[in-house]
């Protein structure tokens, strides 16, 4: 029954794959200069035609090679068009592949149930002229809808960061509906295949709108865990300042008091005739003073509220913390990742050292330093025990390792926001955290 309707011409097919990855790119930052990138999206216009016409003189085997190269033209027009990584590209091209799937369909849907036949000048001047008007037409309100829509889940040109298992189900759904949305034309006898002509045209523009929906919630599942670590960064930068407040409180009471004791602390140590008694007032007089050397002056603001809190932390817990940390290179990473960067790094050295009963063994060193066109951030502590690595990042050691885990892999999804890389390693018996960050040149943090 499929052959009694014509089925959507290949230069429809190739228009409607252009103008879905052009609603895309649009909403992608530009990989090269604006005027170029706009002549880009015109060039590519003609090449998508040619290839669903070459690709409809394939044999009916090599009707999967035909689109197959279709979603590799998809995906290499994003990626030479838009500042993304080949695993954002692809995430991009499974949502443009359904999306012209679903436009196209609905367009034909319509044309066909008004006249059933391919259109042509055969139909007449006045009705093929009708047919390009409901393309255009069909076409521009749909592929506007859609940008207008997926604005809302990409509100900004913004560093994707799609990881892997995201990639994956954006292409399974992307897959899964233009098989089962096409079912229909390969077989009529499966109990998912339509019979009639016009029940087939319907089946398929319902699955390519479910799979638009789906990967529309998709996205905007992974915007609201985006906003949920936000708030849980913001949580974490207040923490941070109310925990800086109360130290310099404290140091504050403490420098009067020893402001008003120390005169008796010189007398007794003047008047006493013992050497091991001086001694240990000298010890006691530097005991009290060790503790004001957890004020760090980096040149950030923010870092400074960091490591001297984790510094206080590391005196009270007979842990050796060392910082040579330049501050200023890191103004350009946003505040809120900073503070998750550098915190969940440091709480999760100072746990490990705490795991350690030789006080002695309870090394930390920071750093964080510029190099050529990048910047350097290491934090290491001392850990002579093995570390178990899934995908290069260390396995949770708490019991319940599903409610745990999470703060080695936000802090790589924070380093590759930046177009940076995050290793962590064990040498040596020390525990090595590095992320590599390049500077920005003019426009910033992606």
């Amino acid at each position: 029954m499929a052959e009694l309707l014509p089925d959507i011409p290949r230069w429809y097919t190739g228009i409607a794959e252009w103008a879905a990855a052009v609603v895309y790119i649009l909403l992608t930052r530009p990989r090269v200069s604006p005027v170029r990138r706009y002549v880009w999206i015109v060039a590519a216009l003609p090449v998508f035609i040619a290839l669903q016409e070459f690709a409809g003189q394939l044999p009916l085997a090599l009707w999967t090679f035909g689109m197959a190269a279709a979603v590799v033209a998809i995906f290499a027009f994003i990626y030479l068009t838009c500042d993304v990584s080949t695993k954002d590209a692809g995430y991009l091209t499974a949502r443009a592949f359904v999306l012209a799937e679903l436009v196209a369909s609905l367009q034909w849907q319509l044309w066909v149930h008004w006249t059933p036949r391919t259109p042509s000048l055969d139909l007449g001047t006045g009705k093929f002229l009708a047919s390009i008007a409901l393309l255009i037409g069909a076409y521009g309100i749909a592929f506007f809808a859609a940008h207008r829509l997926e604005r809302r889940n990409f509100p900004q040109p913004h560093y994707l960061g799609v990881d892997a298992p995201t990639l994956v189900l954006a292409l399974a759904i992307g897959l899964a509906t233009f098989l089962v949305s096409n079912l229909s034309f390969l077989t009529p006898s499966t109990p998912f295949s339509g019979q009639a002509g016009m029940d087939i045209f319907y089946i398929r523009t319902l699955v390519d709108l479910a799979g638009f929906v789906a990967l529309y919630a998709q996205q905007s599942h992974r915007n609201q865990v985006s906003k949920a670590m936000e708030l849980a960064q913001a949580n974490i930068i207040l923490q941070s300042q109310q925990e800086q407040f109360l130290q310099s409180k404290r140091n504050i009471e403490e420098l009067n008091r020893i402001h008003h004791d120390f005169k008796y602390y010189v007398d007794a140590i003047r008047q006493e005739k013992s050497a091991d008694q001086r001694s240990e007032y000298l010890q006691r007089l530097e005991d009290t003073l060790r503790g004001h050397e957890s004020q760090i002056q980096t040149g950030n603001d923010l870092l400074d509220v960091i490591l001297s809190s984790k510094m206080e932390r590391c005196l009270q817990e007979g842990i050796s913390m060392t910082h040579v940390v330049d501050g200023k290179a890191l103004d350009f990473v946003d505040p809120l990742q900073l503070s998750a960067l550098f915190g969940n790094a440091l709480d999760n050295a100072i746990e490990a050292c705490l795991k350690i009963p030789e006080s002695e063994k309870r090394l930390i060193k920071v750093s964080a330093y510029s190099q050529h066109q990048f910047v350097i951030v290491r934090v290491e502590n001392y850990w002579p025990h093995p570390v178990d690595f899934v995908d290069g990042l260390p396995q949770s050691t708490k019991p319940d390792r599903a409610k745990h885990g999470f703060g080695t892999s936000n802090m790589r999804k924070i380093v590759h926001r930046y177009g940076g890389t995050l290793k962590i390693d064990v040498a040596d018996d020390w525990y090595r955290l590095s992320a590599l960050l390049p500077k920005p040149q003019k426009r910033g943090p992606k």
